[in-house]
């Protein structure tokens, strides 16, 4: 499991800076983001609320489009330890210049400089998903959808949404995610992570996108479970970042198993890696040992993420090769 390679397709970028990382930049801008390490130096929250907190704690000390740039050669190297080949991440204009269109433009410009570099000297492809923070409200959301619209290309290939499932509907979004839409972004939106199986219903049906992320509460509806995998729907699962946010209790007892046997398609990514302790590798592996999963449920895992990728036919044709030698 160690070295097979790995698609992931649910990635936030700034959860996926390393703890040391954030603590240099906060050194360096003499800035003080607070007591938002513990001891040993790791992100420290006490739920999911709070975790969204420290977040956008440790985020205020990405200032400029070179701190974006220098974050994204941070995640890569992380992400290609791990054998990572390609990558999906969320970005936000709400963090890269206040949604300001120009601002936004020079940030993306640093970040697929830094990308085209790692792609060069690591073997790791990045795409960038433009991501709307659910409880910033649907008046920014609006704001970041242009921003989106505006940068959809061979780089930015999505949109979605993130942040507090509780903040507000998916439909209160419909005019955002019809703006990507017809940008010809590919579209997903976070839900049954923290609301039940009725907020997948909800994304799925006001939304219309492509992919769900993470979507595993589905489980508590075997109806809903059915028609996800009747309709081909993907899920964007993070397991480790159930388990560490308590929604439960082990890796043996999360219900990807159960989606991944009825026919749901999932794909396997890390969310927040340093936030939750881990990597797509010991995603991998905790797999393996809860559920004897074999190479070629791995394999399936990672076709499955293949083809429910944004980007465009060349680049899946390229990883394609990449995941076949």
């Amino acid at each position: 499991m160690r070295d097979l390679p790995k698609i992931e397709l649910h990635l936030h970028l700034e959860g996926a800076a390393p703890p040391a990382f954030i603590r240099g930049l906060a050194k360096e801008k003499a800035i003080d983001i607070g007591g938002i390490f513990d001891e040993r130096g790791n992100y420290r929250y006490k739920d999911f609320w709070d975790f969204l907190k420290v977040y956008e704690a440790a985020t205020s000390v990405l200032t400029s489009p070179e701190d974006y740039a220098r974050l994204v050669g941070a995640v890569l190297e992380e992400c290609a330890a791990s054998g990572v080949i390609y990558a999906e991440t969320f970005v936000s204009p709400d963090f890269c210049g206040g949604r300001d269109p120009g601002a936004w433009r020079e940030y993306l410009h640093a970040m697929t400089e830094a990308a085209a570099r790692a792609e060069a000297t690591a073997g790791i492809s990045l795409r960038g998903i433009v991501t709307a923070i659910r409880h910033f409200g649907p008046e920014k959301a609006r704001e970041t959808a242009i921003c989106a619209a505006e940068t959809a290309g061979d780089w930015i290939v999505g949109f979605g949404l993130a942040g507090d499932e509780k903040a507000g509907a998916p439909k209160d979004f419909r005019w955002s995610f019809d703006c990507a839409r017809e940008a010809g972004l590919r579209l997903t939106a976070h839900a049954g992570e923290w609301g039940g199986p009725e907020s997948v219903r909800a994304a799925l049906r006001d939304l219309e996108g492509d992919r769900i992320g993470h979507g595993v509460r589905a489980i508590e509806d075997l109806a809903l479970v059915d028609e996800l995998a009747e309709k081909g729907v993907v899920l964007e699962v993070c397991p480790g970042s159930n388990v560490a946010l308590g929604l439960y209790p082990g890796f043996r007892a999360h219900p990807i198993g159960r989606l991944y046997d009825r026919g749901v398609k999932v794909t396997v990514s890390t969310d927040d890696p340093p936030f939750f302790h881990t990597t797509m590798r010991r995603e991998f592996e905790m797999l393996h040992d809860a559920f004897d999963w074999d190479e070629g449920v791995f394999e399936t895992l990672n076709r499955t993420a293949l083809d429910a990728a944004f980007c465009d036919a060349d680049t899946k044709a390229m990883i394609a090769k990449r995941l076949e030698a």
